[in-house]
């Protein structure tokens, strides 16, 4: 038997770490004795990231958007006094330029003292995310997570409205707040970001373990994705046998003798012909379900293995205050980012620039229901395909406390884990529109999957392909992202209401690659004969078995 016809041939470098895999022979067990009363081994290892439910295919239901009790660190005089306290003479730095900038009465010297007060306080707001792996205290919680200094440059509507902020991540979603995401990255929850990761040095066996079992966790998480699949489809199939042959017992009275039964109706013996091919359908799935947890096994296997040998060399990789310290400065040039270059880069909240609603602030909760929004419009907005299965895996959103009003991706996965791990995006928190900073972010997400999955063929292939093709047709200049995302904005506020704005060679690309859920394609089809097109053209790929 093929026991690695899931995870093709083992990664040399993982072989080499594991010793020499050998064959899991021996009877095989019984597919509740996996996946039954035993505790999952996704949480074997305690060095992985969030883990991914594969199952969860909606985001949760928000209960509430607020707290019912608002509490009143904002009241205390102390606030500023504490917010600053502990942080040694970039703290007076940090306080003198706000002074003079506060007091200042010339525009002109106003605006030289709001340029001169951006370094030191990202220098100050450093020292603070150092403290972010230990519990910090509420005034500088909130001075990370909303960029709240000084109570008294807020008016107090902004003050109540920041008081009942739900803390605690209720729905456990991989949506943080910025001391959230400190805190994470200190503590190992979360690794450094790709780009701008603390550097272990090479000959360190723990680094070559870690990535190890990062890269056997995500075969792992497959392949316990394909036993589910697999187990499924075994149900529909005895459910439909166990249809036709109830029908095939059926007996119709035979008029002529009592107590006797007609022949087999047309009907039924089409049936039996019929059921021939769902029996041979029902043995090559039991084939396939043996060698899917044969391989499930072999990864469980080397996941155990390698954590144990991550315990005998001491446990995971040890990450100084330096894995904070790059990783904010990180956070900081994406800060940037999301501003632009003719943006507002002013680091504080102030009553000045802020002028959102309740409903318009990045809060968890907000920001959770717009992911649902968007994924009520784009179906497949945030699976991935791995080994011909599509997964639903939310990447990790970034909340942070600038006035940008662009979001974007920094990473669509994991290089060492393509199975099952995390994106990650970021979203600024006090945009123009909170609906477009998202979007902004997915958009980018959505392109950045999509390369990276077609790889070298991306100007060739997919949807990175096809909207190149568009895209040089059209010989237009720039950059080819920043066309695909605002195209997609409009795809998703415009075409997704049956308003035409995109040409047609791009609203075909988007409907094949990016299709809208069919409740949207239902109601698009009766309003043009453009998407009554659309929808005949996924019937026919359908009934050719080419889509």
């Amino acid at each position: 038997m093929a026991a690695n016809a899931y995870q093709g041939e083992m990664d040399p470098e993982l072989a080499a770490l594991l010793g020499t895999a050998g064959d899991s022979g021996g009877p095989l067990p019984s597919f509740n004795d996996i996946f039954g009363d035993k505790k999952d081994s996704q949480d074997v290892g305690s060095i992985s990231e969030d883990s991914v439910d594969l199952a969860a295919s909606t985001f949760p239901k928000i209960t509430r958007q607020f707290e019912n009790t608002p509490h009143n660190f904002f009241d205390d005089s102390n606030y500023y006094k504490t917010a600053l306290s502990n942080e040694g003479d970039i703290a007076q730095r940090v306080h003198n330029t706000l002074q003079k900038y506060l007091t200042a009465k010339d525009p002109k010297d106003r605006s030289v003292f709001r340029q001169q007060f951006l370094s030191p306080y990202w220098d100050f707001l450093l020292n603070v995310a150092r403290k972010s792996s230990g519990k910090l205290p509420p005034t500088k919680m909130f001075l990370l997570r909303f960029a709240i200094l000084h109570p008294t440059l807020i008016n107090a509507e902004t003050r109540a409205l920041f008081s009942k902020v739900i803390v605690e991540n209720e729905l456990n979603q991989p949506i943080y707040y910025l001391d959230e995401w400190c805190q994470a990255v200190g503590t190992s929850k979360l690794r450094p970001s790709t780009t701008d990761e603390v550097r272990i040095s090479k000959a360190n066996p723990q680094s070559k373990l870690t990535q190890a079992l990062e890269k056997a966790t995500g075969k792992l998480d497959g392949a316990r994705t394909i036993v589910k699949q697999k187990d499924k489809d075994r149900t529909n199939l005895e459910n439909i046998l166990r249809d036709r042959l109830s029908a095939v017992f059926e007996r119709i009275p035979l008029r002529e003798i009592n107590d006797a039964s007609d022949c087999m109706s047309e009907r039924q013996k089409a049936i039996i012909a019929e059921t021939q091919n769902l029996l041979k359908d029902l043995l090559r799935n039991d084939h396939d379900l043996e060698v899917s947890i044969r391989d499930y096994i072999k990864a469980e296997a080397d996941v155990q293995t390698l954590t144990d040998r991550l315990a005998e060399e001491g446990g995971a990789v040890s990450v100084d205050i330096g894995a904070i310290d790059t990783e904010f400065n990180t956070v900081r040039q994406m800060a940037k980012m999301t501003c632009g270059r003719q943006g507002n880069h002013f680091p504080i909240l102030t009553n000045e620039y802020f002028h959102s609603g309740p409903n318009d602030v990045g809060f968890r909760e907000n920001v959770l229901a717009l992911l649902a929004r968007i994924e009520s419009i784009d179906a497949e907005v945030f699976c991935r395909i791995y080994k011909n299965r599509l997964n639903r895996i939310v990447p990790y959103v970034l909340l942070i406390p600038t006035y940008g009003d662009t979001g974007f991706c920094w990473e669509p996965f994991d290089r060492h884990n393509r199975a099952t791990s995390r994106g990650r995006i970021i979203i600024p928190m006090y945009p123009k529109s909170l609906y477009y900073a998202v979007l902004t972010a997915v958009a980018d997400l959505r392109w950045q999957v999509a390369k990276e999955k077609a790889s070298f063929y991306w100007m060739e292939e997919g949807l990175t392909g096809h909207y190149y093709q568009w895209f040089q047709s059209q010989k237009l200049r720039g950059d080819i992202k920043e066309f695909f995302i605002k195209d997609y904005i409009l795809w998703m506020t415009k075409e997704a209401e049956g308003i035409q704005k995109l040409p047609k060679e791009v609203r075909g690309t988007f409907w094949r690659h990016m299709p809208f859920t069919q409740e949207i394609k239902e109601k698009l089809k009766n309003r043009s004969f453009v998407y009554q097109d659309l929808c005949q053209r996924d019937m026919n790929r359908a009934m050719s078995d080419g889509y």
